[in-house]
């Protein structure tokens, strides 16, 4: 487990890079570790990996030089000790709330790998006005590596659609509800995360942000485009 690597790393100042593979391929996210990403996405909550795919992949990650950082779907204590004894090195824990739910997450982590808990990345996601407003006691709970900043359900938590179309900006009341959790979390001297696009990256940089997650769709989207452009005979 290589999740204490990514921990030291953050710790070093260093900046993240998380990818979502979105298809169940253990060749994939392998390559896409030895392409660059520093860890990959295994997502338990709107994913369609089974326990066993999420095992075989977090095999594949590693050796690609990547971690595996495993969402589950829920804080069902034995969902969370299931991926974490099937290998994960890190949990991204959705929908986290308030402290008691954070202890929570951190005690599981520790009951689950009695020998090696702290080879685990653990990562609470700050995805509601609630959480917003219980993110200085979320901050100060020991054992929480990363406050993720999920701006899609926060968007909806604030009465916004989750998402927006590529390449446009999130509204700005929910850029300025992340910007303001980020400044926070730092000021608490803690990692901050958030889902990112390209054009975003800059910003979110300048602002702090250490530990970034982007969906593998539009870089290939990007990348598709550029290609078919290329291969259109002029005029045609």
């Amino acid at each position: 487990m290589i999740g204490d690597t990514l921990r030291s790393r953050l710790a070093a100042g260093e900046n993240l890079l998380m990818v979502n593979a979105h298809h169940v391929s253990s060749g994939l996210v392998a390559r896409l570790c030895e392409l660059g990403a520093d860890a990959v996405f295994l997502d338990g909550e709107h994913g369609s990996g089974s326990y066993e795919d999420m095992r075989v992949m977090g095999v594949a990650t590693r050796s690609g030089g990547g971690a595996a950082i495993v969402r589950p779907d829920s804080h069902q204590r034995s969902t969370m000790i299931r991926y974490l004894n099937g290998g994960a090195d890190g949990l991204m824990v959705p929908m986290v709330e308030t402290a008691e739910q954070a202890r929570t997450i951190v005690e599981t982590v520790r009951y689950a790998c009695p020998a090696d808990h702290e080879k685990r990345l653990v990562i609470c996601m700050i995805e509601t006005l609630t959480a917003i407003a219980n993110l200085d006691e979320i901050c100060a709970v020991d054992g929480v590596d990363v406050l993720f900043i999920g701006p899609g359900d926060l968007s909806q938590s604030m009465g916004y659609l989750p998402s927006v179309p590529y390449g446009e900006e999130r509204p700005q009341p929910v850029q300025d509800a992340v910007a303001a959790a980020v400044a926070k979390i730092r000021a608490a001297g803690k990692i901050a995360g958030t889902l990112v696009f390209k054009h975003e990256m800059a910003r979110w940089v300048e602002a702090g942000v250490q530990f970034f997650y982007v969906h593998s769709d539009p870089f290939l989207r990007e990348g598709l485009r550029e290609l078919r452009r290329l291969s259109t005979p002029r005029g045609g």
